[in-house]
Formats: structure tokens, C-alpha cells, sequence
């Protein structure tokens, strides 16, 4: 038995395919609610990076059938001592090393690219939840891993939203939100927000539980938000946001946003939440999430479950949605291994 890893360029159309094949059929097994991404989808993903970041890709072949995929990110205007890991083995080939071969290539190329920390996370289950593979978890720890955030996905139902709970949540939001205007898009920010989009979206880092892990907040600017949406579009996602407005200032001050898979319109990831700490204390951010959410469902009819993430102790955020219906499906590890 022989395992050879080998980067590829994503103008190859065959690893393309066979690195598809294996992402599909590991998401299938592992996640099995995921919208799993067409092999168009997985193409655009691999051809539009997001800003700021140089891409590594390899496949694994176990005896000359390519059986794992790795994909290794490495930020470059932050966080630059760190790289963040993606790492598939196809269900048809686990256990036999491939995943321990990709993981040793993804620190000989992280140390190259002169870096100190590798990231990736893992699923596991609930008391009450669906089954989850134990490996993946075993596998970073057996790594030498350290466990530093704990996460919990919770997914809406759109289907069984309480839309008369709903508006006796936006009432009280809206009673407690004086001198603030709600404003929504579609697609790119409007230019007399993206400024404010940015730095709200700089705090990521700082102002979420980010546990153990080593990070720093993000160098974001106007033009990075510009090649961020640049990229989600070549990417075929589809962006609803919602935002508040200081009108003392006219600055915009808490922003929320969902975006939308062109393969699985059924589905919604919903991303950043955040509001400026400035202006917390007024419900901006169940707000926003209740508003943005009715405005996304009125674009896309097919849309049945949203998904979001929320580290274990972040309760406020955790308390917003699931009064709006979020409810806990699985838990997830982020790891990080110092090389």
C-alpha cells in the first residue's frame, strides 16, 4: 500500500473532479443534513479564494486512486503566523493513513509558508442529537492537537417559524431601538456603508468568544469588503443583509448578513451578526436577525432551513436565536496544533 500527495492547480479539470468526488461523498457521510455543494459550486469555490488569502491543494492517492483532499489556507494580511486546514478522506478509504499523510504535507507547506499554528475543526454529537463520527475527533487529538473553542450549530426551521412570535419580538426590538434606522440589501453594500461594514466586521475576532485560539483581529477595509463580494459573486451565492443606523451620526453601527448556495436554495448559512459595543443594549441584534430573515424569505421561496454557529458560551447571541427558532444540532471542535 502506497500514498503519494500531490498539490494540484485548480485549472485541472480532473483533480477538480476526483477532489470534488471525495469532499461529496465525505460531506454525505459525515454531515448528512449539509447542502453538499455541485461540482460547479466546488469549481467556482476552488477558482474565487476569498481576499487576502494564497490557497494550497492536494489530493491524496491511495495506491493511485485519489481517495483524500486536502485544502490548506494561509491569511496574508493578518493572522500570518496561522493557517487554517481542510482535510477529506472518502469514507471508502479511511483508516488505512491518508488522513495522517495529508496532515503531515499540510505542516511541511504551513512551515515553509513560515507558520507556527495549524486550525481546523471537527463535528461531533449532542446528547439528544443526531449521530456524529467519532474519528475526526480522535484524529486531531491523536494529533497532538488542543481543543480551544467549543461550538454548537443550531439550525431554523423555516418551516415551523412562529411568525406571531416573531412579531412580538421585532415590537419590543423596535420599542427599544429608538434613534435607530433599520436599512436592507440586497448583494453589495451600499457605498455609504460598506466603511462601516468593515470595521464592524474587523471585530469579528475580538469581540466574539474565540476560547484558546491565537488570533488577532482582521485587517479589513472597504476594498477587502469590495473583493469579499467580488468573490462570494463569482462563487454564485446570493447575500441579504441588514444593518441599523445611528441617526445622530448616520453611521450604520450593528449589521447582519445570510447568504444563500445557488446548488441548494433550500438553504442558508447566516454569517456575521455584530453590533458596535457603543450602541449594545437596544436589541439591534434580534432586530436585525428577525428583519433580515423576512427579507431573505421574500427572495427566495424555496428557502426551508437556515444554519449558524455559536461558540458554547457565548449566551447572548445564543439566547437572540433561539428566541427567533434556532434550535441545537450538533457540536463542533476548533482545534489548533502548534508545529
Amino acid at each position: 500500500m502506497s500514498i503519494a500527495v500531490t498539490p494540484y492547480d485548480v485549472a485541472d479539470q480532473a483533480a477538480i473532479d476526483e477532489a470534488h468526488r471525495i469532499a461529496f461523498a465525505a460531506t454525505a457521510a459525515d454531515q448528512p443534513d449539509f447542502p453538499n455543494q455541485t461540482r460547479d459550486e466546488f469549481a467556482a469555490y476552488a477558482r474565487h479564494p476569498m481576499p487576502g488569502y494564497v490557497v494550497t491543494r492536494a489530493l491524496a492517492r491511495l495506491d493511485g486512486v485519489a481517495a483524500g483532499h486536502l485544502e490548506v489556507r494561509f491569511p496574508q494580511l493578518d493572522n500570518t503566523d496561522n493557517a487554517s486546514v481542510d482535510l477529506a478522506v472518502h469514507p471508502e478509504h479511511r483508516r488505512r493513513g491518508v488522513g495522517r499523510a495529508l496532515l503531515a504535507y499540510a505542516v511541511d507547506v504551513a512551515r515553509e509558508h513560515g507558520r507556527k499554528r495549524l486550525y481546523c475543526d471537527t463535528v461531533v454529537a449532542l446528547p439528544d442529537g443526531p449521530a456524529r463520527p467519532e474519528a475526526g475527533e480522535a484524529f486531531a487529538a491523536a494529533a497532538g492537537a488542543h481543543a480551544a473553542l467549543a461550538e454548537v450549530r443550531r439550525r431554523l426551521d423555516v418551516t415551523a417559524l412562529d411568525h406571531a412570535a416573531l412579531d412580538a419580538l421585532l415590537a419590543g426590538a423596535r420599542a427599544r431601538s429608538t434613534g435607530y434606522r433599520a436599512v436592507g440589501w440586497h448583494g453589495p453594500v451600499p457605498e455609504e456603508y460598506v466603511a462601516d461594514v468593515a470595521r464592524l466586521e474587523s471585530r469579528m475576532n475580538t469581540d466574539a468568544p474565540i476560547g484558546d485560539l491565537a488570533l488577532e483581529a482582521e485587517n479589513i477595509d472597504a476594498g477587502r469588503i469590495r473583493a469579499t463580494e467580488a468573490a462570494l459573486s463569482a462563487r454564485g451565492r446570493r447575500t441579504y443583509h441588514y444593518g441599523a443606523v445611528d441617526e445622530a451620526s448616520g453611521r450604520l453601527v450593528a449589521w447582519t448578513m445570510v447568504d444563500v448556495s445557488p446548488g441548494s436554495p433550500w438553504h442558508a448559512w447566516q454569517q456575521t451578526t455584530i453590533v458596535d459595543p457603543d450602541h449594545r443594549g437596544h436589541r439591534l441584534g434580534l432586530l436585525l436577525k428577525i428583519e433580515n430573515l423576512r427579507y431573505a424569505l421574500a427572495n427566495e421561496p424555496q428557502l426551508r432551513a437556515v444554519d449558524t454557529w455559536n461558540a458554547a458560551v457565548n449566551q447572548h447571541m445564543i439566547r437572540i436565536n433561539e428566541q427567533i427558532g434556532f434550535r441545537p444540532v450538533d457540536g463542533w471542535t476548533d482545534w489548533q496544533l502548534t508545529i
